[in-house]
């Protein structure tokens, strides 16, 4: 059996390369163990597979992108699953991508389905924190993502970030820009970022002020946000205060109604008909109106907290 490392741990250019080595040696799936040379080698692995030039291969087009997104994924068995999954196309299986109850294919795509959460939940859950008494100003993150998508990811902070100098730190990888490019790092530990800036604050009251009682959703919310997240968000310390007050402020809002505007009707006096109201009509319609989106505000109300515990 052939030895197949690979020293990063997502890096898909040293996986395309020997993986055309091994279909150039026609080695079939069982005959290679693929690992990060970060982990050991297995006994049985007694020849060291090299890579060789580049060879033409013809796959179908979403394999690319799968390859690119799976061989993100923290589990062990990605590089071998690709692998088998290039073997059997190349063997022939030209559609094979197509056969959803195909067992390769579906763990493939449900491996996919998990980095891309990842990649959203880090996107919409990384908080910036500025570095004290450092010019010029200097902003570090920390993040725990549940697989390798810190290379994969950073393009998006740069583009959105493109004028700050900021780093984003994790376990596994970390990731610095300076205004002009990326450069990557081993990962460090949570002790390397700071704990908190005077923005913590703003953080709150913007979260605070977006809040929909009405809205609450507490299993949803968990979903979206999961608690793992919570200790590094500094708007997580006011959710269980929002929460605890929503149904309180449900009824206010009840009690005072909806604010509509007046309807002016010697402004606007649509002519009589099937469907339109006929002229002088309008107060009783602006009375409708409001009755009806009264009731819709308490629908919401009280339909969306009974049933949800305390978080």
């Amino acid at each position: 059996m052939f030895d197949a490392p690979l020293a990063a741990a997502a890096d898909l250019a040293a996986w395309r390369s020997l993986a055309g080595a091994a279909l150039a040696a026609k080695l079939p799936p069982d005959e290679i163990a693929w690992r990060d040379a970060a982990a050991p080698r297995e006994l049985h692995a007694t020849r060291q597979l090299e890579a060789g030039g580049e060879i033409e291969l013809r796959v179908p087009r979403g394999f690319p992108d799968l390859a690119e997104t799976v061989i993100c994924h923290a589990s062990r068995e990605r590089f071998a699953l690709l692998y088998r999954l290039l073997w059997r196309i190349v063997q022939g299986e030209r559609a094979l991508l197509e056969v959803a109850v195909d067992p390769d294919v579906r763990r493939a795509r449900t491996m996919a389905q998990a980095v891309r959460r990842d990649m959203h939940k880090m996107r919409a859950f990384v908080r910036f924190r500025r570095v004290a008494d450092v010019e010029p100003e200097q902003f570090v993150a920390w993040f725990e993502p549940d697989h390798h998508i810190v290379e994969a990811n950073a393009p998006f902070f740069q583009r959105r970030f493109a004028q700050l100098r900021w780093s984003i730190l994790t376990p596994g990888r970390s990731v610095h820009w300076d205004g002009a490019r990326l450069a990557f790092a081993p990962g460090t530990s949570r002790k390397a970022a700071p704990d908190g800036d005077a923005l913590e604050a703003l953080w709150r009251t913007y979260y605070g002020h977006i809040f929909n009682p009405a809205r609450l959703k507490v299993q949803a919310m968990r979903a979206e946000m999961p608690k793992k997240y919570w200790r590094n968000l500094p708007e997580a310390g006011a959710i269980r205060g929002l929460v605890r007050a929503a149904e309180a402020r449900v009824e206010g809002m009840v009690e005072a109604g909806p604010s509509l505007p007046p309807v002016k009707a010697a402004r606007w006096v649509p002519r009589a008909g099937p469907n339109r109201p006929a002229a002088g009509g309008l107060p009783a319609l602006h009375r409708e109106l409001s009755a009806c989106a009264r009731c819709e505000l308490h629908r919401f109300a009280t339909q969306a907290v009974p049933g949800e515990g305390p978080i």
